[in-house]
């Protein structure tokens, strides 16, 4: 199916005219209309565009500008140019798109003998007698052969003067010859625009550092390599760095000013100029210049796409190093420091306070200073838990891959419609058992509720006795994810694949069996396996995750990665400075709140729509049954089994009504019979009312994260440094939530069915 849309405005024939400021405007030429989506191949659009202008496939390229920057044109050549074009055009309904025909190289004086003196002169391209000095691209011919020429120039030597109007005198039977575009000058197009970022004595620039970025572009653009002989705040001496070229600048202050001024300069190479494409004049700075805007668009620009753009477009080989160090110095330039961000923890924190009255936002640090943990629940989140959700929290937690590492820890709910309600979260430097006790505590102050709160998460990591500890009475039920993780490693290398695999299956199923009688049978089930399992399983406090023993309401959620949804909205600031990675989590919880209060008001059912489906389809299976009464509030229903209800205590022996808090179809049975409506019976918080006070609060904006004020002068005080951990070399690892399969398929040997080995590695004989 097609994605978005867009309107490509293709132009073709015109030419571009540079403005004061650099940027490009194009003139005259025809405009013709194309629909585009992220469906189409780039060369369906490529020919599609041919057709509409007639003109050559083979010679023409597609490019386009970023939008809002109209100083660097980007060439489209495969399919997934032509998707990310679509993407950095997503705002716009339209996209301007210039069609150009490979240009006609004429006789230029970089293909002549000792020609390479005219190459810093602002008449870059000699075009042929009785042509225009602007002409454009024409179609490129590869039926003539080179031609190596050698024809009389006058060069023009003054670096502070170019004569424009220089002769060449030619032979009257050589016409210009179209000579086929290597590679590298078609790569140099997007460089051309740097050509005259250096003019000659005279030229001002605001600082050394404005000098050294126009000298760099220069370079490029006229593909030679140089070398700093002074390099300081006041003046800056370069020449070129092949041995013996006399190219020279030399640029210092001017006085009383911190304006840099070109004092002298001689434009003549007289090297070879061999085209430099090992990413030499490339720094980390001027990568991190020139990719600012792509990144501005699309945060996960990888360094191999870097490396490859940056070919295509300037002629550069950049090794992936130079790129990931480019693309580290344009996210903080984007970003902000990840030590200021630390620094701003102190402000941060209170004007999360000012901006959302009844929210907690605290922080500790280490003996040094440096940072140890920060806490932040929102108002909004602590009104919607205690009013409208059930007294269930899911605790765990996700490895962050920023700069300096650390977790994330998490305490989420469910709401009404068992979707992810986030309560509180905390940026730890290291998940540790004390991190664990001290989030428990700041989530404790921040409920004041009385009610007994289950926790479904891991029994490891101190959890069990924190829990125990910080929130007497209340019920912890262990997360079957971490314990069939542990399982299966205490089970190692005993069992084949399959095997493993059933087990699991049976855990499971005696973790959700809602009687001893089924628990026990899927218990034996896995003892006929391996005795060892089944010990283990048993001494594992089945109390704590199996539904006929546990005393909780878990209400049917056996796993603490119910919060993933929440977890995947943080991965995708999980690189950030800590300050902003908070405030883009913020973003999503304040922007979950408005869509779930804004459709909640559209609903006009008493119980959430997902329930309402829930107890129809319970409804249809009471048709078959049979209500007995058997005195007082008790009753006997009859179907397929023999279940007993009470309905003053809301409960079945099916154990259904008191698993989901819904009315199970014996239940509805019952209430139909002594003239109830079913609704009365469901947990008041599948109710729309409750679902809409959960979402009632709003989390509002944070503005202006930069510093403190005036006001807040005394919080400049506290000083917060960033952790010692930094980020190790390498790929980061990925914690994976939902459908991860914990069984690790195993070697079996195809000649003595061994396990843990394969027939060439097999010891016995054959």
């Amino acid at each position: 199916m097609a994605g978005r849309k867009i309107i490509t405005i293709c132009q073709w024939g015109g030419e571009f005219e540079a403005d004061k400021d650099g940027s490009l405007s194009y003139r005259g030429g025809d405009a013709h209309a194309i629909d585009i989506d992220d469906q189409m191949k780039f060369n369906e659009f490529k020919m599609e565009v041919a057709e509409m202008f007639n003109c050559s496939i083979s010679t023409m390229s597609i490019k386009y500008f970023l939008p809002g920057n109209r100083k660097t044109l980007i060439t489209i050549s495969n399919d997934k140019d032509l998707k990310r074009m679509i993407k950095f055009h997503g705002d716009s309904a339209t996209a301007d798109i210039y069609v150009m025909t490979e240009e006609i190289v004429a006789l230029d004086v970089s293909i002549m003998p000792a020609s390479r003196s005219s190459r810093t002169t602002l008449s870059e391209a000699v075009v042929p007698v009785d042509a225009p000095l602007d002409m454009k691209d024409d179609m490129v011919d590869d039926t003539y052969p080179d031609v190596s020429l050698s024809l009389p120039l006058d060069v023009v030597d003054d670096a502070t003067h170019v004569d424009v109007d220089t002769q060449i005198t030619m032979p009257t039977e050589i016409s210009p010859v179209p000579l086929s575009i290597s590679n590298e000058e078609k790569h140099m197009k997007a460089a051309q625009q740097w050509q005259n970022t250096i003019t000659g004595v005279g030229q001002r620039f605001s600082g050394v550092h404005e000098f050294r970025e126009a000298l760099r572009k220069y370079a490029i653009a006229h593909q030679f390599a140089f070398r700093y002989k002074k390099n300081d705040s006041h003046r800056v001496t370069v020449k070129c760095k092949a041995e013996g070229c006399p190219w020279r600048i030399h640029a210092s202050r001017l006085s009383t000013t911190q304006l840099i001024c070109i004092k002298k300069m001689n434009a003549t190479h007289t090297c070879e100029g061999a085209v430099v494409t090992t990413g030499y004049q490339a720094t980390r700075s001027w990568v991190a210049s020139t990719i600012m805007e792509k990144l501005k668009i699309f945060p996960n620009y990888k360094p191999k796409d870097i490396v490859n753009d940056i070919k295509q477009e300037y002629g550069i080989q950049l090794n992936y190093f130079q790129a990931w160090r480019g693309k580290e110095i344009a996210k903080e330039q984007l970003q902000g420091s990840y030590k200021e961000a630390y620094s701003q923890l102190p402000f941060f924190c209170e004007k999360i306070m000012d901006t959302n009255p009844g929210s907690f936002a605290t922080f500790t640090t280490k003996e040094d200073s440096s940072f140890h943990r920060l806490f932040v629940s929102f108002h909004a989140s602590l009104y919607g838990f205690q009013h409208g959700c059930r007294p269930l929290l899911f605790l765990d937690s996700i490895s962050l891959k920023s700069k300096y590492q650390g977790t994330l820890l998490a305490a989420t709910a469910a709401d009404g419609d068992d979707r992810v309600f986030p309560v509180a979260f905390s940026v730890v430097d290291a998940e540790t058992d004390d991190n664990w006790h001290w989030f428990l505590l700041q989530v404790k102050s921040t409920l004041p509720t009385s009610r007994p709160i289950t926790f479904v998460a891991d029994r490891e990591k101190g959890l069990r006795e924190s829990i125990a500890e910080i929130f007497p009475g209340s019920f912890h039920g262990y997360c079957l994810h971490y314990l069939t993780e542990q399982l299966m490693k205490d089970l190692k290398g005993q069992f084949s694949h399959e095997v493993k695999r059933l087990m699991v299956e049976d855990f499971f199923a005696a973790a959700y069996a809602p009687r001893h009688e089924s628990f026990q049978r899927c218990l034996e089930s896995i003892k006929s396996i391996s005795l060892e399992a089944y010990n283990w399983l048993l001494q594992s406090e089945p109390m704590n995750w199996a539904n006929a023993f546990f005393q909780g309401a878990r209400y049917n959620h056996m796993k603490s990665n119910f919060g993933e949804l929440f977890y995947s909205l943080a991965s995708e600031a999980h690189e950030l400075p800590i300050t902003q990675m908070v405030e883009v989590i913020r973003g999503k919880i304040m922007e979950l709140f408005y869509t779930c209060r804004t459709n909640s008001n559209q609903w006009m059912t008493r119980l959430i729509p997902s329930m309402e489906e829930k107890l129809e389809k319970e409804s249809v299976k009471v048709r078959p049954l049979q209500v007995l009464l058997s005195g007082g509030n008790t009753f006997e229903v009859r179907g397929d089994t023999i279940e007993v209800v009470d309905i003053d205590h809301w409960d079945c022996s099916c154990k259904g009504w008191q698993l989901t808090g819904l009315p199970c179809c014996h239940a509805i049975a019952v209430i139909g019979c002594i003239g109830r409506s079913p609704y009365d019976y469901c947990s008041r918080y599948f109710t729309t009312e409750s679902y809409r006070l959960t979402y009632s609060e709003s989390v509002h904006p944070i503005p202006n994260v930069d510093g403190p004020t005036e006001k807040d002068s005394s919080l400049v005080t506290v000083t917060v440094t960033p952790p010692p951990t930094r980020r190790p070399p390498g790929r980061p690892t990925t914690k994976r939530f939902g459908s991860q399969e914990v069984v690790k398929r195993q070697l079996q040997c195809s000649r003595c069915k061994g396990i843990g080995h394969n027939k060439s590695t097999c010891k016995e004989l054959p």
